[in-house]
């Protein structure tokens, strides 16, 4: 099922598993998918959009400090109060956005094709996250720079994501710790551990915790509340995915 290509097609005509591939597999699809090909393409041109038009270095220098300090602060933000929300599937126009954003991966979280980001939500939030400071700090060149910083930076995130889900057991510490308090936010309480690479905003706003701190598990944890009730009242993401998320992805009929 993880293997690159078939007589049948593209290796994206069929639906991959985390949970089932090798590393060696996911390094495969991580370079083929079209999401990351278009940050690693986008990076390229605003590189060549830098050389056109530099930006001093010291204001370089500044927008490249600035977005990788931001951006885990600025994916704990969105992580924990935008793709965590329960107001977008309130909304019938932003029903569906939330159900890919966030909500396919929650109900499935080893499923390859969404655990990455959709590009109408990413490209333009790091535009106004990325690119934009840098224009505000270096014109033109500065907003190359921290584009492709921030392109850089979600490339790092998307495969260290990949990583916390794959069927892996890593061997430095500091990557199957960060891998267990992913997989706690996962399978056992959604209500925290919203870092993927970095906890350290976790910590400062109380929300990370160990499986020991919380023994009950939540019952909520696949469906982030968009429970059997819920979806009496706002139809709109259940119609879409055939149901309401219930117990864990592989016990499901």
């Amino acid at each position: 099922m993880s293997k690159a290509r078939t007589a049948s097609g593209s290796f994206w005509t069929r639906s991959h598993h985390l949970d089932r591939m090798t590393l060696r597999d996911l390094v495969v699809a991580y370079f083929q998918h079209y999401t990351i090909a278009s940050y690693l393409a986008l990076t390229g041109g605003s590189i060549a959009l830098f050389v056109l038009h530099p930006a001093a270095l010291g204001q370089t220098l500044t927008t490249v400090a600035l977005i990788l300090v931001a951006y885990p602060l600025v994916w704990y933000i969105l992580h924990r109060w935008v793709l965590h929300c329960h107001w977008m599937f309130k909304v019938p126009a932003l029903a569906a956005v939330w159900k890919r954003i966030h909500y396919d991966h929650h109900q499935d979280p080893n499923h390859l094709e969404v655990l990455f980001g959709a590009l109408y939500t990413t490209l333009p939030t790091l535009l106004l996250v990325s690119a934009l400071p840098g224009w505000l700090i270096g014109g033109t060149g500065g907003a190359a720079a921290g584009f492709a910083t921030g392109l850089l930076c979600t490339c790092f995130y998307e495969f260290f994501h990949c990583i916390q889900h794959l069927a892996y057991k890593p061997r430095h510490r500091w990557l199957a710790t960060m891998k267990v308090r992913h997989m706690e936010h996962h399978f056992h309480d959604e209500n925290g551990n919203y870092g993927i690479t970095n906890f350290a905003w976790d910590r400062l706003f109380g929300t990370l915790y160990t499986r020991a701190d919380r023994p009950v598990k939540s019952g909520t944890v696949f469906n982030l509340g968009y429970t059997a009730e819920v979806a009496a009242v706002y139809p709109k993401v259940a119609e879409l995915s055939g149901g309401v998320a219930i117990g864990h992805p592989r016990r499901r009929r």
